[in-house]
């Protein structure tokens, strides 16, 4: 398996497996087309906050995620937040999330504390694979505002 960064070429099948990832059951709700044109464009500018990574097995598009980076008052420094993880259904249970995992702890910035998720509590085999992986469960509510650009 081959993980690298988003490039130009990428955005079809990105926007694609984006697409598949929330039409599932994986998240809270879909999001509309032109956040995730939104995303692919943050990540191709190469802006310090948010990193876009592709998955390939075998030279075909099998998933990605994307990785934001802020500071955490609570871990005393650098946090990386994966905003998304996607496996395709034909490329699941090949170890390429727990690949992932081990690429994004070799490759965080320097200073990381803490890497942090979120995870929808139906979504049982994302929850068994961050256990497995030393994630805890924080009893947070999260709360959120969105604002006009």
């Amino acid at each position: 398996m081959k993980i690298r960064c988003f490039t130009a070429q990428d955005r079809a099948d990105f926007l694609s497996m984006m697409d598949e990832f929330y039409h599932s059951n994986a998240v809270l709700h879909p999001i509309p087309k032109e956040c995730m044109e939104r995303c692919f464009a943050a990540c191709i500018q190469g802006g310090p906050y948010l990193k876009g990574y592709l998955f390939e097995e075998d030279n075909m598009p099998a998933g990605f995620a994307l990785v934001s980076t802020g500071f955490s008052t609570e871990a005393g420094g650098v946090c990386v937040q994966l905003e998304d993880l996607y496996v395709r259904a034909e490329f699941r249970g090949k170890g390429i999330g727990k690949q992932f995992f081990t690429f994004l702890r070799q490759n965080c910035p320097a200073g990381t504390r803490r890497l942090r998720l979120e995870v929808e509590p139906e979504n049982e085999n994302a929850i068994r694979l961050y256990q497995r992986l030393g994630f805890q469960t924080l009893p947070y509510l999260q709360m959120i505002l969105d604002v006009d650009p």
